[in-house]
């Protein structure tokens, strides 16, 4: 958690810039959120049919933990829209993202229910190597 799916029209998004794009979504959303790098996934999809969404080639969708601003949302959308332009040269256009709350006790990393934002550090330290 958080956990960011990209489906996109196949052939959208490069081979390439896929771990490249995977890689800034893990630096945007902990600069943005102060989340370990641990908890952030990223998976990508190209099953989405010609024209997805709205006539759009791709769509992001973000679960993320509840509490977050919805200033530090918008930034995670704009970053992550900036990312998939640059390393996919993907019109700003043609990117749909969307994001949804999830609370915290809702979700599990290593086994165990994750802390609340701000909570990161005391549950790391409780759960050294589960997190390796």
């Amino acid at each position: 958690m958080p956990l960011y799916m990209c489906n996109a029209v196949s052939g959208t998004i490069p081979e390439t810039a896929k771990p490249k794009i995977a890689a800034d979504i893990t630096d945007i959303h902990c600069e943005i959120t102060g989340a370990p790098r641990s908890f952030v996934h990223a998976f990508f999809f190209e099953d989405a049919p010609q024209l997805p969404i709205n006539g759009k080639s791709v769509f992001l969708f973000a679960s993320l933990r509840g509490g977050r601003t919805v200033e530090q949302k918008q930034a995670l959308v704009d970053r992550i829209k900036a990312s998939l332009h640059q390393r996919a040269g993907v019109p700003l256009s043609e990117i749909v993202v969307d994001t949804t709350d999830v609370p915290a006790s809702w979700v599990m990393e290593g086994g165990d229910v994750l802390p609340e934002p701000g909570e990161e550090d005391r549950w790391l330290e409780a759960h050294q190597g589960a997190m390796s």
